[in-house]
């Protein structure tokens, strides 16, 4: 794996990992009221998104393997871009609902 690839790789996984140690233990309406939080978050997500998008540029069929590695990119273009109209709740559920895979790839992918 080119260094580049890896470095990138590895940004994506220690900002979503941080992403689980900034809301952990808190509940979506203890998030919402945590403007902190929900900034910190919220660029985590920016950065996993641009990490992301520079990997493909370096190992397009590698990143392919990531599902969703599109929706994930369209997502910090959102957050950078349309900031004004992200949800809480949408955020939310991704922390739930994909984050856990996405850092499981990312595992993979670094460890193969």
């Amino acid at each position: 794996m080119k260094p580049e690839l890896r470095e990138n790789l590895e940004d994506a996984l220690r900002h979503g990992r941080d992403i689980q140690g900034f809301v952990a233990g808190m509940s979506l309406e203890q998030y919402s009221a945590d403007e902190k939080t929900r900034l910190a978050v919220e660029r985590s997500f920016e950065i996993i998104g641009e990490a992301l998008n520079r990997s493909y540029k370096i190992d397009p069929e590698r990143i392919e393997g990531i599902p969703h590695y599109r929706r994930i990119i369209s997502f910090r273009n959102i957050l950078a871009h349309c900031y004004d109209t992200v949800e809480d709740r949408i955020v939310w559920g991704i922390i739930e609902e994909s984050l856990p895979c996405l850092l499981s790839d990312l595992e993979t992918l670094l460890k193969g």
